[in-house]
């Protein structure tokens, strides 16, 4: 029996001067999955950026649209592979967890994210698979946890913990894929699970 492929988008805004944003967070995290499966990301299509590794029947995309139009790149990508949203994983920031924590669940709002907000408004469904990645809030009572928070770059303390949280989420993919999203859920979804501490 022939394996249905599976889709797994990584969400940020394109262009350099986004790279190291937070909002950028879900780029990193596909880009070293890519690497763990020796796949370059660098074909144009779906208004994406675009790599598949036949050998694990994943395509991996990255939208180029900017952040608030994921959806029509991601919903093109479906519909082009005939894969139904339950074939999508999509790997984001997340302002409501420290940095340090991941969080794997199926389905639910799009908790004010407009990457994700825009994918199911294109798709008219939130049943797909989302893996957010804590980037946590400002540190200052009263700052805009907005714009300005998620477009902005990692403090120094922060980014030393950059390399482990992209590792430890690239693992929780690798384990989903091998042995079903629920285990990977069990071992990741709990505070110390990507080897690094939450700052204070």
């Amino acid at each position: 029996m022939v394996r249905e492929e599976l889709l797994i988008v990584g969400l940020g805004n394109p262009e350099s001067e986004y790279a190291d944003t937070r909002h950028n967070l879900g780029f990193a995290c596909l880009n070293e999955l890519a690497r763990r499966f020796d796949v370059r990301v660098d074909r144009k299509r779906w208004q994406s950026l675009v790599g598949h590794s036949e050998a694990q029947g994943v395509w991996l995309v990255l939208p180029q649209t900017y952040m608030n139009l994921s959806g029509e790149a991601v919903a093109r990508a479906l519909r082009d592979l005939n894969l139904t949203p339950q074939r999508l994983w999509v790997v984001h920031d997340e302002l409501d967890l420290p940095l340090c924590r991941l969080r794997i669940r199926r389905g639910g709002s799009g908790a004010g994210h407009n990457g994700v907000l825009s994918i199911i408004s294109s798709l008219g469904t939130p049943d797909f698979v989302r893996y957010r990645v804590g980037i946590g809030k400002p540190a200052r009572k009263g700052s805009p946890a907005g714009r300005h928070y998620v477009l902005g770059r990692f403090t120094k303390a922060e980014a030393a913990r950059i390399p482990n949280i992209v590792d430890g989420v690239a693992d929780a993919l690798e384990l989903a894929l091998e042995g079903g999203v629920e285990r990977s859920m069990e071992k990741f979804n709990r505070p110390g699970a990507l080897g690094c501490d939450e700052l204070p």
